[in-house]
């Protein structure tokens, strides 16, 4: 059995839905000139038409079966965390579309794993939605964005959340917020998704490191998409900012920079062999995950073979990355 950890889903019922009543929540259901359907989130496009392949499980399960995938642990697109709701409707909203990705993964149990989604811009209500999706609707764990409505994780007042996410033994899957790098032109050149996408993800996990998130719930099982954004290739860099400016990088933070990025988990997205085999040497491959992006334009879409032209990939490397780290995770999960 093989998982795969990044991909992305959003149900035709919540389409509908937000179609019918997502004005409610600030989101509008549109067709553009092409006559591909289309999310405003918040008076943005987000990121782009909605693929086909986004909504359709049963052709889902053919490209699994054609690359030979066995399970999709499943979340939405990112945009549609949607922290800008007002945070009663927050709630709602997250519960709508929590218990839609429980049905959906209910088709077909054996294949699909699903993470919901959560309402960060209350931290209580987000701490309770998890405890709901988790323990009642039966869903992993949680995708959420790298920012709070602009505001990064060391001011937005998180701790109820983790603390929830930590007790619960749950996975946290923190993707890139569209846009990336608020404020910041990123509108040329794809540059937006090449460039922007990995390092918003840099700066997340930087602010949870150094506001001492991870010295407060070090048992959170967060999994960074896209191989860890450029957190590997830095790390040396963050060691040694923790070593000579102490009064800003070590205030709220005891534990290394390095002992941090070995009990964070990564996806496989990084699109050379090579640089997974960096990233093995970097954190470890008990900390590893196959991921895809299906079913967007970056995605992999022969992953199991990026893992397996790893150098010199070992038989317990390949069992663990695209079964055991997984297995572990799922397994730990208080529901």
């Amino acid at each position: 059995m093989n998982y795969d950890v990044h991909n992305h889903h959003v149900p035709q019922e919540t389409i509908e839905m937000l179609r019918r009543d997502g004005s409610a929540f600030g989101i509008d259901v549109l067709e553009n000139e092409q006559g591909q359907t289309v999310m405003q989130v918040g008076g943005t496009t987000g990121a782009g038409a909605l693929p086909d392949a986004l909504s359709d499980l049963d052709a889902r399960i053919a490209t699994m079966d054609a690359a030979a995938v066995d399970v999709h642990i499943m979340s939405y697109r990112t945009d549609l965390t949607a922290y800008f709701i007002d945070p009663a409707q927050g709630a709602r909203y997250a519960r709508l579309l929590n218990q839609r990705m429980a049905d959906e993964v209910s088709r077909y149990p054996s294949r699909l794993i699903g993470l919901g989604t959560v309402p960060l811009q209350s931290p209580a209500a987000a701490a309770a939605e998890l405890a709901f999706a988790v323990q009642e609707l039966g869903l992993a764990g949680v995708e959420i964005g790298t920012n709070v409505n602009g505001i990064y994780f060391d001011q937005a007042e998180l701790d109820p959340f983790w603390e929830a996410a930590e007790a619960l033994g749950c996975l946290v899957l923190l993707h890139p917020s569209h846009p990336p790098l608020p404020g910041v032109d990123l509108s040329r050149h794809f540059i937006h998704n090449m460039v922007g996408r990995p390092a918003e993800s840099t700066v997340a996990i930087a602010h949870m490191m150094f506001s001492g998130v991870f010295d407060r719930y070090p048992d959170l099982k967060v999994c960074m998409v896209h191989g860890g954004g450029c957190l590997p290739y830095l790390l040396g860099r963050f060691e040694k900012g923790f070593a000579v400016a102490p009064h800003l990088t070590a205030t709220e933070m005891s534990r290394l920079p390095d002992d941090i990025a070995r009990h964070l988990y990564y996806d496989s997205l990084v699109h050379t062999p090579e640089a997974l085999r960096f990233l093995i040497g970097r954190v470890g491959e008990t900390q590893l995950l196959m991921g895809s992006d299906f079913p967007y334009a970056m995605h992999d879409t022969d992953p199991l073979s990026t893992i397996e032209a790893i150098p010199d990939l070992t038989d317990k490397e390949r069992s663990l990355i695209l079964e055991e780290n997984a297995r572990r995770i799922l397994d730990g999960v208080q529901r």
